[in-house]
């Protein structure tokens, strides 16, 4: 989405939590550093998590170009550092920016329309990196809670995936930068901060002490105590261990919602696709989170069609929707992504890959509305989005309000009723 701000760069953005946490990095940073020189700059954060994410980018860009043919559009993003090539090429392009040269202004700054396609490129090796710096935005221009990057890249290779050559290695902000930048969000206004990175649960093993996440948690539980809720993005399910699954369990600021990193329910697969977790191990964390909160919400990403999966296969995954109690379902049909192992293993049709896909959002959908229906009646605290009209219950269900609200407050509604997958409120007395 275009998202323009008043005296700042216009971003569009695209993909996960992170690339939101980054984009308004980038919209602070540029719009501090290049006053005076910015306001013809689009800058395009790009996904490369699937062939579809960047055939969108493409065509974000493309649209762009139409919209404001005079600006200087610049690309940066996962897309943008694993293939420079594809965005030099577009005429629609002025400039091709690596993951770690987004965060400096000077990159974006002195770029004209006439450049060839080579000196387009700004792109440098990623796995090179072995810091992340603190580059976290202090203001949001859409949402009422603030995504915190802590951790950046991944060390694991699965045969899917392309992000580890968009992202480099495993790499952890330290928890003091962390816990000052969380201070600094709540004093702004904020009452939910998303705890975002490639592969959160690997934070830590590359700091002094070797932090764990939960320790990180701990840390900013405890140094920020005016922050109502605390939020993760995905997770990996093997790397949940009990420090972390007692907060996850117990701790009332943390949100009764995780999202897991499940990508297949099947075991054979899941060995194709060099995960670290079997099926058991899936639905043995979930059961063991829904017996400590039965209020936790679970959401999950799934792979649709990946190669060698066969009708038994994809079952598996199918009921994997049901025991595990997926009600936030990412499905991806699976593309080959150049460079990957599985790129080279025998591939299923694609008709056959998107109806896989359509049956698991099928399953996910069925799976959500009966668990929206059950929570109709209750009274649930609801985080209210700017426009003071929608917003988030902790466990992040949508809610519609029947009156406004104050925007980017903390209310107690009543559930009265559901609708276009949202469910209704009203504050309660």
């Amino acid at each position: 989405m275009l998202t323009p701000t008043k005296n700042a760069p216009q971003i569009i953005t695209l993909g996960c939590r992170l690339n939101i946490a980054e984009s308004e990095a980038i919209r602070e940073i540029v719009g501090r550093e290049m006053a005076g020189d910015r306001q013809d700059l689009i800058v395009v954060n790009s996904c490369a998590v699937t062939a579809e994410a960047v055939r969108q980018t493409r065509q974000a860009i493309r649209r762009a170009r139409r919209d404001q043919p005079d600006a200087r559009i610049m690309v940066t993003g996962c897309a943008a550092q694993t293939e420079p090539e594809t965005f030099a090429a577009m005429a629609e392009v002025d400039a091709v920016i690596g993951n770690r040269e987004k965060m400096e202004a000077s990159h974006y700054a002195g770029m004209t329309n006439d450049l060839g396609a080579a000196e387009k490129v700004q792109v440098s090796d990623i796995m090179a990196v072995r810091e992340t710096a603190p580059h976290m935005a202090s203001a949001f221009a859409e949402h009422a809670r603030a995504f915190l990057e802590v951790q950046n890249g991944c060390d694991h290779r699965c045969t899917f995936c392309i992000i580890p050559y968009g992202r480099g290695n495993s790499r952890s902000v330290p928890a003091g930068a962390v816990i000052e930048k969380a201070r600094l969000l709540v004093d702004a206004g904020y009452k939910e901060i998303v705890l975002t990175g490639v592969d959160v649960t690997s934070y830590g093993p590359d700091l002094p002490g070797a932090p764990s996440l939960g320790l990180l948690i701990e840390r900013i539980l405890k140094g920020v105590p005016d922050l109502p809720r605390l939020r993760l993005s995905s997770l990996d399910s093997v790397e949940i261990d009990e420090r972390l699954f007692d907060l996850l369990a117990h701790e009332p600021r943390m949100m009764p919602h995780l999202h897991l990193s499940l990508q297949a329910g099947d075991d054979m697969i899941l060995k194709r696709m060099k995960r670290r977790h079997s099926r058991a191990d899936a639905i043995r964390i979930v059961e063991r989170l829904k017996a400590a909160r039965p209020d936790i919400s679970i959401g999950a990403d799934i792979i649709a069609g990946f190669p060698t999966e066969d009708e038994a296969m994809f079952a598996n995954s199918l009921k994997l929707v049901g025991e595990c109690a997926i009600v936030h379902g990412h499905i991806f049909p699976y593309s080959p992504r150049t460079g990957t192992p599985a790129a080279r293993m025998p591939q299923v049709d694609r008709a056959a890959i998107k109806e896989r896909a359509a049956r698991l959002r099928s399953a996910c959908e069925a799976q959500r509305k009966d668990w929206l229906k059950s929570l109709l009646g209750s009274e649930q605290s609801v985080l209210v989005e700017r426009n003071g009209l929608s917003g988030h219950a902790e466990n992040f269900a949508p809610v519609r309000f029947a009156v406004p609200q104050p925007p980017s407050s903390i209310v107690r509604a009543t559930i009265t009723g559901l609708e276009n997958g949202a469910l209704i409120a009203q504050e309660a007395a």
